[in-house]
């Protein structure tokens, strides 16, 4: 009976960790020791007038090896705050800035 509660328990933390937020960006801003600033664009529709508007947040991500640099577009997942306002990792970088 306590394999069956194990099994199930993992199962579960599985699907916890993977239901963390994915998030897609491009780097405005490397020059922070082990940090960049991500820029994440989403576009939503105004309430009243319909028009599809862009709205842009920075956020800032943990680079573990300071892989990305200044306009990369990357994917960052999000973590445990790290620090004040650090509450995304980087996973890997999908395009070099040309």
């Amino acid at each position: 009976m306590s394999d069956k509660e194990a099994v199930v328990t993992e199962s579960n933390e599985n699907t916890e960790r993977n239901s963390r937020k994915v998030r897609i960006g491009y780097v405005v801003s490397d020059k922070m020791e082990k940090t960049i600033v991500v820029e994440l664009e989403d576009r939503v529709k105004h309430p009243l007038y319909g028009k599809i508007m862009r709205r842009t947040e920075r956020v800032k991500a943990h680079d573990e090896t300071n892989t990305a640099g200044v306009g990369d577009r990357v994917r960052i997942m999000e973590t445990r705050p790290l620090s004040a306002s650090k509450r995304y990792r980087l996973v890997e970088v999908l395009e070099r800035a040309k």
